[in-house]
């Protein structure tokens, strides 16, 4: 597998970067052609073959690509399932299907079927596409060093059970997924025994339930992605040594719903993302040896929910601004820690300038403790109530949990 995966790897990027001209034998497709089919052309193709789709439309059964081929559309040809079947079913290494408009790939119940689906290969390419009102949108099951770029990748599902999702990759490694935009779908990106893949560039919004869900995934980064007004934002669990880097997390809302959940994750990093109008900005459960540093947390009901179950997260260096409530714990007595983060309603003062507050701050509000207890109380938020609990604790600090509080609080935001 490995010699396969290194010549894939090698044979894609031949893919993206070089002109075929004159190194492939070239095949077309069109309403008066020799060939009138995507179907007839791949079998008749030899392996290395570029096949070009002409504009227009084509209804035809399951494309199967069992050998390496180029398929490429021209003026963006649609490709029909007409809700009957899957579209295109790739078996063979070193694929590549570009700038084709795949739509209504059959929806089941019982079958992933999928706009494009890639079992048991390596070094395939999936660049340019528009797939519309798919089951799936793009499978990948047990296949290495593919890369899927620049799709554009839209479902209109109402319930989880009516909608597949739009990237699905299980037991896979060695993946790019780049600068994709992803709507409607159950989930727009899933991640299942995925390993030392990158997920970058990508803009996952208005899906049902995750705009990523990533489990059991070792190795991976995401990097630079928006999640955005998703059902219940995106969850990552059950993984190892997870990057998360520049990614924005958006208005997801709602009485389930955070920008980003941490479940029962180790020795990850989540650096320089932006959290910004979710109900809960992070929720970390169990999410133990977590380094959060240079993140914005912006607007959110919750900045981060911090449950006794992890263990030595440390936040380091965030900013916190305009939140309902910054920090919120289910423990008495964590093992996690805060410093140097910037908190905007800290009223400390720096007598020595040198940017640091001279007393710590605790994130923590007493209220915060009794809304986490009894949600409903929430509708005392504004009240003269909550604001006395405030001040008793200010004025005596011994409730909230003295082990996250900020020892070293700054004064300015950090850039």
């Amino acid at each position: 597998m490995q010699k396969r995966l290194a010549a894939g790897v090698c044979l894609a990027a031949g893919l993206l970067l070089a002109s075929p001209a004159g190194a492939q034998a070239v095949i077309r497709v069109s309403s008066g052609g020799a060939f009138t089919s995507i179907g007839a052309a791949v079998r008749a193709a030899r392996p290395r073959s570029r096949i070009i789709v002409a504009s227009g439309t084509y209804r035809e059964p399951t494309i199967i690509v069992d050998k390496p081929l180029e398929i490429v559309g021209e003026g963006m040809p649609v490709v029909d399932g007409e809700k009957k079947r899957a579209i295109i079913l790739i078996r063979a290494d070193s694929v590549a299907i570009k700038g084709l408009h795949l739509t209504r790939a059959a929806h089941s119940l019982v079958q992933d079927l999928a706009a494009i689906r890639v079992e048991n290969a390596v070094g395939c390419v999936i660049e340019g596409n528009r797939i519309d009102d798919s089951f799936f949108g793009i499978y990948l099951a047990k296949s290495e060093g593919c890369v899927i770029r620049r799709n554009v990748i839209r479902a209109s599902g109402r319930t989880e059970m009516s909608s597949g999702n739009g990237i699905h990759l299980w037991a896979s490694s060695h993946n790019l997924i780049d600068s994709n935009v992803i709507s409607g779908h159950r989930d727009g990106i899933y991640f299942e025994f995925v390993h030392n893949s990158v997920i970058r560039g990508n803009v996952s919004e208005g899906n049902i339930r995750y705009g990523l869900h990533f489990m059991y995934s070792d190795d991976c980064r995401y990097l630079g992605n928006t999640f955005r007004r998703n059902g219940s934002g995106v969850a990552v669990m059950f993984t190892h040594r997870v990057e998360m880097t520049g990614n924005r997390f958006e208005g997801n809302r709602g009485s389930a719903a955070y920008g980003l959940l941490l479940k029962e994750i180790s020795d990850s990093r989540l650096l320089r993302n932006v959290f910004t109008r979710n109900t809960v900005g992070l929720l970390a459960d169990g999410a133990d040896r977590l380094l959060a540093e240079g993140n914005d947390f912006v607007d959110n009901g919750w900045a981060v929910e911090l449950d006794a179950s992890s263990d030595n997260a440390r936040f380091i260096g965030n900013n916190y601004i305009g939140n309902t409530f910054d920090v919120a714990s289910n423990s008495s007595e964590p093992s996690s820690t805060f410093s140097s983060n910037y908190w905007d309603n800290y009223r400390g003062i720096d007598l020595d300038r040198n940017g640091v507050g001279d007393i710590p701050y605790r994130p923590v509000r007493l209220f915060s403790m009794i809304v986490a207890r009894n949600r409903p109380a929430m509708l005392l938020l504004r009240s003269t109530f909550a604001s006395l609990l405030d001040k008793a604790e200010e004025l005596l600090p011994v409730l909230t949990p003295s082990a996250l509080a900020d020892a070293t609080p700054a004064m300015h935001r950090r850039r």
